[in-house]
């Protein structure tokens, strides 16, 4: 056994991840039904005006405004009805003084008129549109260009393309966008234990949790995840995933962080790149190793699956959103009363997962082992390396997942 040589404190490995996690910048075109969550590389100019002509924004009729002064519910303005115009009619009908047009919402507003009456204020008899509600030029019509004016800056760079800025493409006739290539990262387990989905495992194994967990989570976070077979507690084996990935942003492996004598992961870094901390004081997770080759970013998380997830949400998710260009994750946040008394570790900052219940937060931590310390929780409280406990009924916060 060797043990860590030293522990970074939380905040030093957040701070060091800053600074070593750099935004992927080459850009990549991709059809606007695969953008969404994608951060645009470039800025977008509408091409076109929106909508492109003037055109009805109610059912209704399109008159001259004038010819409605006046009108009122007992003394409506009576006008004459000369055609008929639906949305995606082409219609060269025209309203002059004293005459009216049907119109349907988003029909195009016929020459001439430069108003429309709300079908509601008004009544048909015989051939004539009585009119019981006046209206004013421009009423209830959307100009040429009131959504968007040819010309005008839509979208900027390193906007995240949500449904309705997808929206705005496709109303701009795009059908293909730039946007940042998503980081690739690797996802590797590692351990003479773990034993693939599928299979049947001795009885000395387990299956493979974490990287499953850590993909979704590098998915979750804009990036490009793929995984990789169990790697053997080898130098052999862990350098020919390192040879096979070398061209990924991020490398995850998960086991092989600790300090037995087959925990040689950080061998096997220090032999082909930089070691830059192994040991973070927190709990669970304090075997977190990172490391770079080159300009790639090497981590190894425990092995246990509830340490693993919880130092992937507290330092690789962060790290992982910088690279894809995406905005800090904001976690809602809640107080609440702790159902019972919690006793931590003095000099590790613990990541206690809880639910909610009755309105308390109830812990659901077991062991760094179980992935029901994660999988049964809505969320957690963080405590602080300088308590050793906190009381039943204290005021915790708790940071919902």
């Amino acid at each position: 056994m060797r043990p860590f040589s030293s522990l970074i404190p939380l905040e030093d490995a957040r701070s060091v991840l800053r600074e070593h996690a750099k935004p992927v910048l080459q850009h990549v075109t991709v059809r606007i039904e695969n953008s969404a969550a994608r951060v645009i590389a470039v800025d977008v100019e509408a091409r076109i005006n929106v909508p492109p002509f003037a055109r009805s924004a109610m059912d209704g009729y399109a008159v001259v405004a004038e010819d409605t002064y006046g009108a009122g519910e007992f003394s409506p303005r009576s006008l004459k009805v000369v055609g008929v115009v639906r949305a995606g009619d082409e219609s060269d009908i025209k309203v002059s003084p004293g005459h009216a047009v049907e119109v349907a919402t988003g029909a195009v507003l016929p020459e001439g008129a430069d108003a429309v009456v709300k079908v509601e204020r008004t009544e048909i008899t015989d051939d004539a549109l009585k009119v019981f509600k006046p209206v004013h030029p421009q009423e209830n019509v959307s100009q040429a260009g009131s959504d968007m004016a040819s010309g005008a800056l839509v979208l900027k760079h390193g906007d995240v393309l949500h449904p309705g800025k997808i929206g705005v493409l496709a109303a701009l006739g795009i059908e293909e966008v730039e946007v940042l290539r998503k980081p690739t990262v690797a996802v590797a387990p590692t351990g003479n234990e773990v034993c693939e989905l599928g299979k049947e495992p001795t009885p000395s194994q387990v299956y493979d949790v974490n990287s499953y967990t850590i993909m979704s989570l590098a998915e979750r976070n804009g990036c490009d995840a793929t995984r990789h077979p169990v790697v053997e507690d080898t130098l052999e084996s862990i350098g020919a995933l390192l040879d096979k990935v070398k061209e990924s942003d991020v490398v995850i492996f998960s086991g092989g962080s600790s300090v037995g004598e087959r925990d040689i992961l950080v061998d096997v870094l220090a032999e082909r790149g930089d070691v830059i901390f192994h040991g973070v004081q927190i709990k669970p997770g304090k075997p977190t190793l990172f490391g770079k080759i080159g300009e790639q970013l090497v981590f190894g998380l425990p092995g246990y699956p509830a340490a693993c997830l919880t130092v992937g949400n507290a330092l690789i998710a962060p790290a992982l959103r910088k690279m894809a260009s995406l905005p800090e994750g904001k976690a809602n946040r809640g107080r609440f009363k702790l159902a019972k008394r919690v006793v931590s570790t003095l000099g590790r900052h613990q990541f206690l997962t809880v639910r909610i219940e009755n309105e308390m937060a109830v812990p659901v931590f077991k062991e760094s082992g179980a992935i029901t310390s994660l999988g049964d929780a809505e969320g957690y409280v963080e405590i602080p390396d300088n308590m050793d406990f906190v009381e039943k009924g204290e005021i915790v916060e708790v940071v919902f997942f």
